[in-house]
């Protein structure tokens, strides 16, 4: 695999994850981060921009790459451990049921829900296993966008997942660096860098609320431009699930953002 990762569009990247992680503290002195990797475009690049922003932030952190084997048959992880060894990381691999329990033993009509419940578990105790006090995931922008309206839709309330989230059950905190990232800046350097994504195995990938939201929110964006920053700027500014602006834009993580599990 021939890659290019130090390119021009990284530091676009760079740019919005350092303005995330200090705006909402993500990151702390000595940080094991366990950094989510399904093995599609935004993990990927996640793993890639906390890799390079790791070389030069003044606070020192490990991040330590994970990817949870769904048991999709056919899968491939192999794009993955090749880009860990481009970047000197040594890849957590761990073999779950995940696609028979979901797929063969519940038969799930409406599977992403369980699934994503699986998966966070598994994560979780991975992680700390792993040394790791915090997860970093690779939701971004536009996730956030999407998440806000299906939300509103779907259960008639404004909000959306938490820029930072501490469980205390399982004593580990999500972070999100990627919030302030576009998709189409993610889908840009996935394709400068040479990066090959893991190819998308889910039987309900396409077929999910969620496509259903960007595809409207698409759209919407070609009809009126600049309808999804104006979105994201009033879940910034409702100040709910962690989304506190301060006056002079600068937002904060607060003890009141605290899931507990």
């Amino acid at each position: 695999m021939s890659l290019n990762l130090n390119i021009p569009s990284l530091q676009t990247l760079l740019s919005s994850v350092r303005r995330a992680v200090d705006d909402y503290d993500m990151i702390a002195e000595g940080d094991r981060i366990a950094v989510g990797v399904s093995g599609g475009k935004d993990s990927l690049a996640l793993l890639c921009v906390l890799s390079a922003l790791k070389k030069f932030y003044p606070i020192r952190f490990e991040i330590v790459p994970v990817h949870l084997r769904m048991g999709f048959p056919g899968e491939d992880s192999e794009p993955i451990l090749e880009l860990c060894e481009e970047l000197g990381l040594k890849l957590v691999e761990v073999p779950t049921d995940i696609y028979e329990v979901v797929f063969g033993i519940r038969q799930e009509k409406s599977p992403c829900s369980l699934c994503a419940n699986l998966r966070r578990g598994i994560l979780y105790s991975t992680a700390k296993a792993a040394g790791c006090r915090k997860i970093a995931l690779g939701h971004h922008f536009d996730d956030a966008v999407e998440t806000l309206m299906m939300n509103l839709f779907v259960e008639g309330r404004f909000g959306c997942f938490a820029p930072v989230t501490y469980l205390s059950r399982m004593e580990v905190t999500m972070i999100r660096p990627m919030l302030y990232v576009k998709e189409s800046d993610i889908r840009r350097y996935i394709r400068l860098a040479g990066i090959r994504p893991v190819p998308k195995l889910c039987p309900s990938d396409g077929f999910t609320k969620r496509e259903e939201t960007k595809q409207a929110l698409a759209e919407l964006e070609r009809k009126d431009p600049g309808v999804k920053k104006r979105l994201f700027g009033a879940l910034e500014r409702s100040g709910v699930d962690g989304y506190a602006v301060h006056p002079r834009g600068r937002k904060k993580y607060t003890e009141e953002n605290k899931e507990q599990t």
